[in-house]
């Protein structure tokens, strides 16, 4: 495996958005297949851990289709919310994913906490863990993030999930403003992805 590199890829997940972002991060010699595809659908995300649920994932989809599988599991902690929604990110979002729903939940909780949030730094992370997992793989891992704070309002039609709240250190724009070439400079997905890069 060390020496071996991998040719053809599926990326596990059911999100067009975060597929459409990982295939740019992968490298082009590979052959990339999305689950998608396959119309398979998801399963249960019983793990505690980022981590744990990427595993998951990519444990399962590759039983499924026989491919090795790259599944990421991310989402967005906030300090003051006690790191929420965390592994529950998409789950703010509903049945659907519905992404509006989440952010005004966020808004909702930020707002039960403390009145004046607006008027604070809110501190939070993006956490990305990636796994790849199949056959003759031993599974490989790796985590990225990227600290920041919440925008006082949703900004910006670019990215996907909660990209439109979320300022990264050093930015004063929202990842939801940000062009796609700037955001995978600096996102917790790349971070991530160079972690693998070797074996890709």
């Amino acid at each position: 495996m060390k020496k071996k590199k991998i040719k053809d890829l599926l990326i596990g997940s059911n999100n067009a958005g975060k597929v459409r972002e990982i295939k740019q991060l992968l490298p082009k010699n590979i052959n990339v297949y999305s689950i998608i595809d396959y119309k398979v659908r998801s399963p249960k995300e019983t793990g505690k851990t980022f981590l744990q649920n990427s595993y998951i994932k990519s444990k399962y989809f590759s039983k499924k289709t026989g491919k090795i599988c790259l599944a990421d599991d991310s989402g967005l902690e906030i300090d003051i919310l006690n790191k929420r929604p965390g592994i529950f990110s998409a789950r703010w979002g509903g049945k659907n994913n519905n992404f509006n729903q989440a952010i005004n939940r966020v808004f909702k909780e930020l707002n039960k906490v403390d009145k004046n949030w607006k008027k604070k730094r809110i501190k939070a992370r993006f956490i990305c863990a990636l796994t790849i997992y199949g056959p003759k793989v031993k599974k490989i891992h790796a985590i990225g993030k990227i600290e920041g704070r919440i925008s006082i309002k949703k900004i910006g039609k670019n990215g996907f999930g909660y990209d439109p709240i979320f300022i990264p250190n050093g930015e004063k724009i929202t990842f939801g403003q940000m062009k796609f070439k700037n955001k995978f400079k600096i996102d917790h997905r790349a971070k991530a992805f160079t972690k693998l890069k070797k074996f890709l």
